[in-house]
Formats: C-alpha cells, sequence, structure tokens
C-alpha cells in the first residue's frame, strides 16, 4: 500500500512500514522539494488524492474535512491510540491492515482507537 504520514506522527514511523513492505512517506521527508511543512489539512488531503495514497494521522480535523465534503478520496487512518510511539504504531497498523485493506481501497476513513477500529466509507457527506 502506498502511505503518506502527517507531520503529528513521528517519521520513524515511515521507516517502519517501509521495512514491512509498504510505500511510504512523511510530510517532512517530501517538505524540502514541495515545502508540505505546516501546510494546511485540506492541502495534505489533497496531495494524498493526487498520489493515490492513504494519508494516517492523528490529528482529528481530518475526519471534519472527510465529514463536512462530498469526497470519496483519499482514505485516511486516524490513529487515536495512547502510546504514540511508532513500533507500537506500526504494529497496530499492521496488524490490522489486511482487516481493513477493501475499505481503504474503496475510500474510507478509518480509526483505530485503543479498543476499536471504526470505519467510515466515503463520501460521508452525500454531494449535491
Amino acid at each position: 500500500m502506498r502511505f503518506l504520514l502527517h507531520e503529528c506522527l513521528p517519521p520513524s514511523l515511515a521507516g517502519l512500514l517501509r521495512a514491512a513492505g509498504h510505500e511510504c512517506a512523511h510530510v517532512y521527508e517530501l517538505g524540502l522539494g514541495l515545502g508540505l511543512g505546516g501546510q494546511p489539512d485540506d492541502q495534505i488531503m489533497a496531495l494524498a488524492d493526487r498520489q493515490n495514497q492513504i494519508l494516517i494521522s492523528a490529528d482529528t480535523d481530518f475526519g471534519e474535512l472527510l465529514a463536512n465534503a462530498p469526497v470519496s478520496a483519499p482514505s485516511v487512518i486516524l490513529l487515536r491510540r495512547t502510546d504514540k510511539r511508532p513500533q507500537p504504531l506500526a504494529d497496530v497498523i499492521l496488524a490490522n491492515l489486511e482487516q481493513i485493506t477493501d475499505d481503504l481501497e474503496a475510500g474510507a476513513l478509518i480509526v483505530i482507537s485503543d479498543t476499536r477500529i471504526r470505519t467510515r466509507r466515503l463520501p460521508m457527506k452525500p454531494s449535491g
């Protein structure tokens, strides 16, 4: 899978996901050429959509953006975990990826908390 990590997540998480065989970039890795550090969330979402990436973040603003727009992409994994260290975050993503792949490919907001996974298919707001 192809992932884009938001700036609120540790850059080393990208390396862990790459080591597991996924394409993954952190916005800071792209920041030198594209100036992504500190960019508005809608611009980060648009980049993930253009590059056919799944956005991973811990920022709940992305859920609000998806809820208020009639969009079907990009898919977003929202990490609402107590343990924010890179290895546990990678572990929970990788352990649940097979279960959520179909939703991610179709367009979804996936919220992974300490106790459960919630899925909302996109678009969350009807168009028109």
